[in-house]
C-alpha cells in the first residue's frame, strides 16, 4: 500500500522550497481523514516573506498557531491519516474558493501585505497552482485511499483549526473551543454533547466564534458534496500554542472521538 503520494508540479514553488502539502500516518486503520488547511506560516522563496517580517508572519494572520500540532498528534492517537497544507494562508488561503476576495488577501487584520497587493490573474493563478489545488487533490487522494482500504465504510473528514483569545474589537472570547457545521449533524451533534460533558466548565461553541455555513470550504467540498461525516474544530490559540497544551488537547479530542468513530451509523453516504 501507498505511504506517500506523487509530489505535485512545483511551479511558483523553488527546489529548496518544501511541498505544498504534508501527509502523515497515510494508512491508519480509523476511518477518519484529519486535515489542517492554516498548518504552517511558510511563505515560498521566491516571494520574499510576502514583504512581511518574520514575527508578523509568525503571528494569526500567517497560520493557525497550534493547529497542526494538534492535527500530528491526534492522528497519532486515534491511528488517523492526515492531511496538512504546507504554506502560509497569507500565500493562498486554502479554506476559500479561488477568486474569492479573501483567497490573496491584500489585508489580513488591518496589517497589509505588501506581496499580495495588485496581483494579476496570472499571479494569483500561479499560487492557486502551486499550493492550492496540490493541497486539495492530497486530500482527494487520501480519502480515496481510505475508501478503497475499508470497502463499505464512508470516512468521516474533521478540519482543524484555531481562533485568537480576543476579538478585533478586544473583547476576549468566551469559547475555549468551537465546531463549526451546516447540515450534516452526524458528528457535531455527539461531539458537541460529549466534550460538553467531559469537563465541568468547558466552553464550546456551536457555530462559534465562525459560522460553518459559510467559512467550510473544505469541508463543502470534500465531504458535503460527497455526503461523509465531517465536523471543523476550532481551538482557541493560546490553549494549544505550546506543546503541552496542544498535546491536552489532542488527548481530549481522541477521548470523546474514538467512540464515536466507532458508530457504523455514521459512516455511511448521507447528502442533507
Amino acid at each position: 500500500m501507498p505511504t506517500t503520494f506523487d509530489d505535485p508540479p512545483q511551479g511558483l514553488l523553488g527546489p529548496d522550497d518544501p511541498p505544498p502539502f504534508e501527509v502523515v500516518n497515510l494508512d491508519g486503520t480509523a476511518p477518519l481523514l484529519l486535515v489542517c488547511d492554516h498548518a504552517s506560516r511558510t511563505v515560498p522563496a521566491g516571494l520574499d516573506n510576502l514583504g512581511l517580517p518574520d514575527d508578523r508572519l509568525a503571528e494569526h494572520i500567517g497560520w493557525d498557531i497550534g493547529a497542526a500540532a494538534v492535527t500530528r498528534a491526534l492522528a497519532e492517537r486515534l491511528n488517523a491519516p492526515a492531511v496538512l497544507c504546507g504554506y502560509s494562508r497569507l500565500v493562498i488561503d486554502c479554506n476559500r474558493l479561488p477568486g474569492d476576495p479573501t483567497s490573496i488577501p491584500p489585508v489580513s487584520d488591518a496589517t497589509a501585505v505588501p506581496g499580495n497587493q495588485d496581483l494579476t490573474e496570472v499571479e494569483q493563478q500561479a499560487r492557486t497552482d502551486a499550493v492550492f489545488w496540490p493541497y486539495h487533490r492530497a486530500i482527494g487522494d487520501a480519502l480515496a485511499h481510505l475508501w478503497r482500504r475499508l470497502p463499505g465504510v464512508a470516512p468521516a473528514l474533521i478540519s482543524l483549526h484555531s481562533f485568537t483569545p480576543c476579538m478585533r474589537s478586544g473583547a476576549p472570547r468566551p469559547w475555549h473551543a468551537g465546531l463549526l457545521w451546516n447540515r450534516d449533524p452526524r458528528l457535531v451533534v455527539p461531539l458537541l454533547s460529549a466534550l460538553r460533558t467531559a469537563e465541568p466548565g468547558l466552553v464550546v461553541g456551536d457555530n462559534e466564534p465562525y459560522d460553518g455555513r459559510t467559512v467550510n470550504y473544505t469541508l463543502d467540498l470534500h465531504a458535503g458534496a460527497a455526503g461523509l461525516p465531517h465536523v471543523a474544530v476550532e481551538i482557541r490559540q493560546d490553549l494549544i500554542a505550546d506543546d503541552a497544551g496542544a498535546a491536552a488537547w489532542s488527548d481530549r479530542l481522541a477521548a470523546v472521538l474514538d467512540p464515536l468513530l466507532g458508530d457504523p451509523h455514521i459512516h455511511r453516504v448521507h447528502h442533507y
